[in-house]
């Protein structure tokens, strides 16, 4: 039970003009003596004043220097587009020392830095039953649309690669034809430089392109295993449907008068994705840090450098404490 300044008081007066004695009437009042005596020095010391609830100040040896909380601040207005996860792997990345996603978030919401979402995020369906387990070994193709003043429909076809998440290549086709998927496949595997008996799977969904006889011979001809997903079952495309989402997230904030102008926005933004949009899925690297195999010296890095900054953090702790006494 917390007794407040006043409440101290009236018993310190009640013991003091008690006709018992005073441990006697301490214990009719249920209360222990040293916390008593603790009240009564500090009432002798302070007056009412000292009896005051006492501020308890907490210190903890991991917080975070002035210094680098506005350097989170200050590397949040340069990036307004990342998130705190990405923010803090940024900061790790770029400045080598550590601090985690819940800090910058609590850092940017004291400034008022943080805002709600202005986009609804979609629960992700189960994950695929087989999970790819190296580069190249299965790649998702899909198409998506875009409208262009003046010219009319216009088609993105994409290839990603399903571990490492990375737009291996993409066409902007006028039909989403047999020939733009084998066309677009044909620039993926020049791009890979891969050899026939190391072949990936392909997977897409059921249009007509996909289905065709004429791209399953195709595909047969390369020595490409195709899989169909289905719609709303875990062996689906999800990848580059998310990546599609992102993508028309960003390019179609702006209108484009030709094919060319919009290519450019379309190469803009994998070039981003690709090489500097950190995964959560992929342990907040980015697609070519695991395609190109950098994914395990990255995060033994991180490792360290977390490892680093929290000795040092103890160590000033410990210091700035030795200070004072």
């Amino acid at each position: 039970m917390r007794f407040t300044q006043q409440e101290k008081m009236e018993i310190i007066n009640l013991v003091d003009n008690s006709d018992l004695s005073t441990n006697r009437t301490l214990k009719e009042l249920g209360l222990h003596k040293r916390t008593y005596y603790n009240w009564y020095k500090r009432y002798l010391e302070g007056g009412l004043d000292g009896l005051a609830p006492a501020i308890v100040r907490r210190q903890t040896w991991n917080k975070i220097p002035s210094k680098q909380k506005n350097l989170v601040v200050k590397e949040a207005l340069e990036h307004e587009v990342l998130s705190s996860r990405e923010l803090a792997t940024h900061i790790v990345d770029k400045h080598k020392w550590f601090i985690s996603e819940s800090s910058v978030y609590r850092i940017l919401k004291e400034r008022g830095l943080i805002t709600a979402p202005a986009h609804i995020i979609l629960s992700a369906a189960q994950e695929y039953i087989n999970k790819t387990s190296r580069v190249n070994e299965m790649w998702q193709t899909d198409f998506t649309y875009f409208l262009i003043k003046g010219w009319g429909w216009y088609y993105l076809s994409t290839i990603l690669d399903d571990y490492s998440r990375r737009i291996i290549t993409f066409r902007l086709c006028k039909t989403m034809s047999t020939s733009d998927v084998v066309d677009t496949v044909n620039d993926a595997i020049a791009a890979t430089g891969i050899s026939r008996n190391q072949m990936p799977r392909l997977l897409s969904d059921n249009g007509s392109c996909y289905i065709s006889g004429e791209f399953r011979k195709y595909l047969s001809a390369e020595g490409i295993k195709q899989i169909n997903g289905k719609p709303c079952h875990p062996q689906t495309q999800g990848k580059i449907e998310r990546y599609h989402r992102s993508m028309k997230n960003i390019v179609k904030l702006d209108n484009y008068y030709s094919p060319e102008d919009l290519l450019a926005a379309v190469a803009s933004f994998v070039a981003y994705y690709n090489s500097e949009r950190y995964h959560e899925s992929l342990n907040n690297l980015t697609p070519d840090d695991v395609y190109f195999g950098r994914d395990k010296k990255i995060l033994e890095e991180r490792r360290k450098t977390k490892e680093r900054t929290l000795k040092e953090r103890r160590r000033n702790y410990i210091t700035e404490k030795l200070l004072l006494t």
